[in-house]
């Protein structure tokens, strides 16, 4: 018998593994865009997506400038593109999505030393952390998913406009269909399930993506929202304990699930591909295509509510 069973899970795992090769020629991004002479701001670029999506556009020669909380890590970050792919242009930058005055000071110093930005990609995020607030009082999920990426892409807008054709790819995700905004108790302090509060941030990322595409109409910057689907990275590390996370590695293969290389594809292709140019206000999700945002994000009285919130807790 336990040969039998031994021989069942041999099979099961070579049928997984084929099936993961099969769908990782799917899911490579299909633009072949180079990006000579553009410079592309990735916040969270030192891990998970928003690492493997560096690697991807510094291979397409664009001048990468990684917005990370931890300079240390940007800076080892960088060492390892310029050494893996050649490029050069591949600046570390300390940016804590968690902080206005961090955000601010990232900006004026863009501002100073960048002369144009082809594209921001508002990638940087928290998954499911326990409460606690970032320094300005908001509560973590919201202040640095939405509100920290709000801040910044409104510091930076001008340059951004007058890069144009230029693009700002938003990060979103599935479980923004299980969101809701709470704006009777924003900051969470009546009330805190963090899975929640996570999906709450990613439906406000949709919801200001779609205001912004709207603000944006003629002006030759495309914003795009994005879901990668489920991705194995280290975004969970507060779910998921080692222990957890060795025993169940094997299922990472058996479930299909992308690794950070597969899932950035998507974010890569919000950055590069033809295909979207003019098509601001699109959702785009892990197979290249268009997809429905949620319902909540069509609510236009709450897109425009989030909207003048955001301006006024961020101040920008």
């Amino acid at each position: 018998m336990k040969y039998f069973a031994a021989g069942s899970a041999f099979v099961l795992l070579t049928v997984a593994v084929v099936r993961r090769l099969l769908l990782r020629s799917k899911r490579k991004c299909p633009s072949k865009t180079l990006l000579p002479g553009k410079t592309v701001i990735i916040t969270g670029a030192n891990s998970g997506l928003g690492r493997a999506a560096a690697f991807e556009l510094a291979k397409r020669k664009a001048r990468v400038i990684l917005a990370c909380r931890s300079l240390s890590s940007a800076q080892a970050t960088s060492k390892e593109i310029r050494t893996a792919t050649g490029n050069s242009e591949i600046i570390p930058k300390e940016l804590d999505l968690g902080s206005l005055k961090s955000i601010q000071k990232f900006s004026q110093e863009i501002l100073v030393e960048e002369d144009k930005i082809d594209v921001l990609l508002n990638n940087a995020g928290v998954f499911q952390c326990p409460y606690c607030k970032t320094e300005d009082g908001f509560e973590m999920q919201m202040g640095v998913n939405h509100l920290g990426h709000f801040a910044l892409t409104l510091s930076l807008l001008e340059r951004i406009k007058q890069s144009s054709p230029s693009r700002i790819v938003i990060v979103s995700s599935s479980l923004s269909r299980r969101g809701t905004i709470q704006f009777e108790d924003f900051h969470c302090e009546k009330s805190y399930i963090k899975s929640k509060a996570y999906a709450d941030s990613k439906l406000a990322n949709l919801m200001f993506a779609r205001h912004l595409a709207r603000q944006l109409d003629g002006t030759g910057v495309d914003v795009l929202a994005l879901h990668p689907g489920m991705v194995a990275t280290n975004l969970g590390r507060h779910v998921v304990s080692p222990i957890t996370k060795t025993i169940f590695s094997p299922l990472v293969v058996l479930l299909g699930l992308r690794d950070a290389t597969e899932g950035c594809q998507t974010l890569v292709y919000c950055a590069v591909a033809d295909e979207v140019k003019g098509k601001s206000g699109t959702y785009i999700g892990t197979d290249f295509h268009p997809c429905e945002y949620p319902p909540l994000a069509m609510d236009e009285e709450a897109v425009v509510k989030l909207w003048e919130l955001s301006k006024k807790l961020t101040k920008v």
